[in-house]
Parts: structure tokens; C-alpha cells; sequence
């Protein structure tokens, strides 16, 4: 697409708005000497000739313009282009009485110069229009402007020569949900609504695009009713019985600058996929397969023991700062400020957590900017964009984290959870949880028929000597029957032998507190030979050697 077919695509849209006025003014400022710029102290958005139109009005040939709309663009590289409209109503007298006061001034210049043996000019040919930090339009008829913030000794802004802004609709190409896109484009528009005020700047929907926010996806969740969130949570398949779907929602949300949880709890509960859920419940998704662009995970390696494994780093040999997941997230959410963009922190404890997230902590506790790099300028970024020496966290970013709690993680520090809400997800409803597996998927009925009460006694015994096991591996162990049974024709019997052998029993370790677990699992088994000639291994060990280990 040209750039001609997108002016006049965006002009079709602003024209489309129920809210123009019949006669009103669209003013096309798309050339290049015309372009908008930013310049101290607000922007220069465009210029018009208005001689023909000042000297009707001055004549009483032309009715005044009651609505007045500018129509400009500013682009950024690499290929950001920011069409926008500005819309002056309210005070649209004014602008028709500063046009009315530049062309009697000009009348004046003129006479004074023929007065004195010169010639007439031009009376009211390009009138510079700029917006101001006030929030007001200001133009003249005189040279350009470097800035619209008088010094100590200038003159105040021509008062007759100002008009407050109503709005300003905004779009951009192209059209992308992208961090590496947009994020300059999108801090451009953050600078219109710091002149004008955020209320007044709203993005117009121009460009249709497969990656382009979707309007669902511009909700913020403390605007979502917990009904909906928690009926979306249970359709995307989330099993959440005992109100981990409300109260990760209070926690997330409950401050207006802060959101950062972490989930805690058994490996294979459904910590990290309550957190995948609930962003697509949010961005109104409605099936795990659709790409949510908002969506962030970053697994934690055990070796981090620094930040950069989050914030990035300057790779000398490639001369680009090297942007990994969580900063590609930061990045996100400041180009995409009206969308929530949730990060998952996978494993948080699989490393020593104040080695690596000391600097995000501080940001998201203090508010100030997170340091990136020391160099004056913004680099270039591995994904495309320029990264920044600082940048703040912004507001609607989501810091979700999970953590185990066993023997090959890492402590958490009272400096982390005092900054952080921390949710215990242990508790496993596992009927309950097999019934709405059973209703998702019809065709596990027979499996879930044999394996289920086998596997609810065996998680019983297990559970009460802290060892249980989750959602995970309950499913896995039901589809595996029914592969069994379908492509091995295999007995419900060995196949129940084996999944206890390969998937359940591997978990057990212990010392002699742990004998009546061995005792009552030898009880239950006691028709499986594999089973059984484990747990007789196991407990042999624990007679040998005080203490035993299924997966030595």
C-alpha cells in the first residue's frame, strides 16, 4: 500500500466519524515540507493557506467554519507512520477570530509598506499551526517557530491567536501488536496526551491486520467483571475450585502502578497455566491455540545470577543490545500502553532470585526508570528496535511468577515475597478435576472409568505425607490408558501397573516417617507385580540405610 492510499484511507475514516459537522474543514497536511515535528515546548503540526478563506470571512462572503480538522502525520523509523487528526469544536470562533485578526494585520503591513513606496504582500498564506503544553492550538502567519514556550524575555503566545483542542484521533502503520514496530510511534502519542491530556487522544481503527489489537484486548482486567474472567478461565480448560481464579485477581490488581504475584505450590497444579489463562481470559481469547501478542513467557535458567538474563545486554561482537523475553515485554507494554501485556516468570526459583531480579524489584516497588545501558544515545536492539539507556516499567504490565517448592530450588527471600502477593496453590481437587477432564473430552471416559479411583487412592496416601502430585500428571496418566487401550490393545491391569511404576511412583523418597506410606502404597498395589517389586526395593533401602529414594 502507498503512502497516498494510506492518507486517503485515513481522511475516509475521519470523514466517517458521526461526529463531523457538516461544513466542516478537513485540512490535508501530508506533505513533506508540511510534515508535523516535534519542536521545545509542544509540536508543529502543520501549515495551511488560508488567504482565500481569512478574506471571505473578512468580507462577510464566507459563513464562519464552526468544526476544524487538521490532518497530519509524523513518521519514525524505521517505517512507523502516526496519521492524526486534530479537532478543534468548542472553540472553533476563535480560530475564526485569530484568522480574522492575522488578516487585518496583514491588511496593516500591507498599507504601511505601500505607505512607504514598497509593495503589497500576501495578507494570510501559510498560518503555521502548533500545539502547545497548555492543550491549546496556537497559529500565526510569520516564520517558523523552534519553540512555543517563550523564554524570560520574550512576549507571552498571541492569546487572540489560540484555540483549545477538542481531540485527537490517532492511527498507526502499520498496524501491529509489536514491540519492535511501534514503540516510538507509541511514545509520540504518550506526548500528544502529555500536551493535551490522555482523555482527549483515542486511537481510530483504519488498517485491518491479522497481528492488530483486538478491542477485547484493550481492557484493562480490574475493568473485567471476576464472573467473566472466572467463566473464561474454566472454558479455556482451568480447573480452579477453590478460588485461586479470585483471589490471583485481587492480588494482580488491587494497586493501580504495581502487579506482580507469584503462584506457589505443588509441581503440576496449574500454576503456570492460571496464568496463561487468565491473560487470555482477559484478552478474550477463547481456545489455548490462538496467539495472544500480549502474552509473555520467560523461563528462568538456574544459571542466571545477574539481570541480564532479563534485561538484555550490549553484545559487542554484533555492536546491538541483545533483547531477551522479559525486556521484549517491558517493550510491549510501553509501545501498547492501553493493552495489558502479562509476563510469566516460569520457575522463578530455579536460580537464587535476588542475583537476577534485584533491579525489576526496586523498579516496580520505587517506580523509578529500570537502567538498561550508560550510553547517550539508544541503541540498537536485536529484535529491531532502539533500546534506551532507561526505561520505566509501565502500569500495565503484569508480573506474574511460579515457584516450586522442593529440594532443586532455591529459597525466596522476605525482600521478594514482601514485595509480591504469594497464592499457595497445593490443594488438588483431583475428582473434580477428572470430571470436567471427562467432559471436556468424551473419549476418555473409559480410561478415566479405570484409572481414576486407582489413581484418587493412591494420591490420598501420598498427599498426607507431602508428597501428592497435580492436575499434570493425573491427565497424562488418563490419556496414556486410553492410548493403551486404542493402539496397544494392552491390559487395563499392566497399564495401570506400568503408569504407577513410570509416572507416580517415581515421586516417593523418605525416611522412616515415611514407612506407612510404603506399607499402605504396598496395599493398594497389591495386584501390580512392578509396583509391588518397587516398593519392596524401597523398603529394603529404608531398612538398610534409614531412608529411601525411587528415582536413585
Amino acid at each position: 500500500m502507498s503512502a497516498t492510499e494510506r492518507q486517503q484511507q485515513f481522511e475516509q475514516a475521519i470523514t466517517a466519524r458521526p461526529d463531523l459537522r457538516p461544513g466542516a474543514r478537513i485540512a490535508r497536511n501530508f506533505g513533506f515540507s508540511n510534515s508535523a515535528r516535534v519542536i521545545e515546548g509542544g509540536l508543529f503540526a502543520c501549515t495551511n493557506n488560508l488567504e482565500a478563506y481569512s478574506a471571505g470571512l473578512a468580507g462577510g462572503r464566507t459563513p464562519p467554519i464552526g468544526q476544524f480538522i487538521f490532518l497530519c502525520v509524523l513518521t519514525f523509523p524505521p517505517q512507523d507512520e502516526v496519521y492524526f487528526a486534530i479537532t478543534v469544536t468548542s472553540e472553533a470562533g476563535r480560530v475564526n477570530d485569530g484568522l480574522l485578526k492575522l488578516f487585518h494585520e496583514g491588511g496593516q503591513r500591507n498599507a504601511d509598506a505601500v505607505a512607504n513606496g514598497g509593495k503589497a504582500g500576501k495578507i494570510s498564506n501559510n498560518v503555521k499551526f502548533y500545539i502547545t503544553d497548555s492543550g491549546h492550538l496556537f497559529f500565526h502567519n510569520h516564520d517558523f517557530m523552534e519553540s512555543v514556550r517563550p523564554g524570560p524575555n520574550d512576549p507571552p503566545l498571541d492569546a487572540g491567536c489560540m484555540a483549545r483542542i477538542d481531540s485527537i484521533l490517532f492511527s498507526i502503520w502499520p498496524p501491529a501488536a509489536s514491540a519492535a514496530r511501534s514503540l516510538l510511534a507509541r511514545e509520540f502519542v504518550g506526548y500528544l496526551g502529555s500536551l493535551i491530556g490522555r482523555e482527549k487522544v483515542h486511537e481510530l481503527r483504519v488498517w485491518a491486520d491479522a497481528a492488530a489489537v483486538r478491542p477485547d484486548m484493550q481492557r484493562m482486567p480490574e475493568t473485567i467483571g471476576i464472573a467473566e474472567i472466572e467463566n473464561a478461565v474454566r472454558e479455556l480448560g482451568g480447573h480452579y475450585p477453590g478460588g485461586e481464579v479470585r483471589r490471583f485477581h485481587a492480588a494482580l490488581n488491587f494497586l493501580p502502578h504495581k502487579h506482580f504475584v507469584i503462584l506457589a505450590g505443588l509441581s503440576g497444579t496449574g500454576k503456570t497455566q492460571l496464568a496463561l489463562k487468565y491473560a487470555r481470559a482477559v484478552h478474550g481469547l477463547k481456545t489455548d491455540k490462538e496467539q495472544d501478542p500480549f502474552l509473555v513467557v520467560c523461563p528462568v535458567r538456574p544459571e542466571w545470577t545477574d539481570p541480564t538474563g532479563l534485561t538484555g545486554y550490549y553484545d559487542v561482537l554484533s555492536n546491538r543490545y541483545m533483547v531477551p523475553p522479559f525486556l521484549e515485554a517491558v517493550l510491549l507494554a510501553t509501545a501498547h500502553r492501553d493493552s495489558p501485556v502479562f509476563v510469566v516468570l516460569d520457575e522463578l526459583n530455579l536460580a537464587r532470585v535476588e542475583y537476577y531480579l534485584s533491579d525489576v524489584l526496586s523498579c516496580v516497588e520505587n517506580g523509578e526508570p529500570l537502567q538498561l545501558h550508560s550510553n547517550g544515545v539508544p541503541l540498537e536492539g536485536s529484535t529491531g528496535t532502539s533500546i534506551p539507556a532507561a526505561l520505566p516499567l509501565p502500569s500495565n504490565l503484569y508480573i506474574i511468577s511460579t515457584i516450586n517448592i522442593d529440594e532443586t530450588t532455591n529459597p525466596v527471600s522476605d525482600k521478594v515475597l514482601d514485595r509480591a502477593h504469594v497464592i499457595d496453590m497445593s490443594a488438588v481437587d483431583l475428582k473434580g478435576f477428572l470430571d470436567a477432564l471427562e467432559n471436556r473430552d468424551a473419549t476418555l471416559a473409559n480410561a478415566r472409568v479405570i484409572a481414576g479411583p486407582l489413581l484418587l487412592q493412591v494420591h490420598e496416601l501420598m498427599t498426607r505425607h507431602g508428597l501428592g502430585f497435580g492436575y499434570r500428571v493425573a491427565e497424562e496418566v488418563v490419556r496414556y490408558h486410553a492410548f493403551a487401550s486404542k493402539h496397544l490393545q494392552a491390559d487395563p491391569g499392566d497399564t495401570a501397573d506400568d503408569l504407577m511404576v513410570q509416572k507416580i511412583l517415581v515421586k516417593l523418597r523418605g525416611t522412616e516417617r515415611q514407612r506407612p506410606l510404603l506399607t499402605g502404597l504396598a496395599r493398594v498395589l497389591g495386584g501390580f507385580q512392578r509396583s509391588q517389586d518397587l516398593l519392596a526395593k524401597l523398603t529394603a533401602d529404608l531398612d538398610d540405610f534409614g531412608s529411601f529414594q525411587a528415582n536413585r
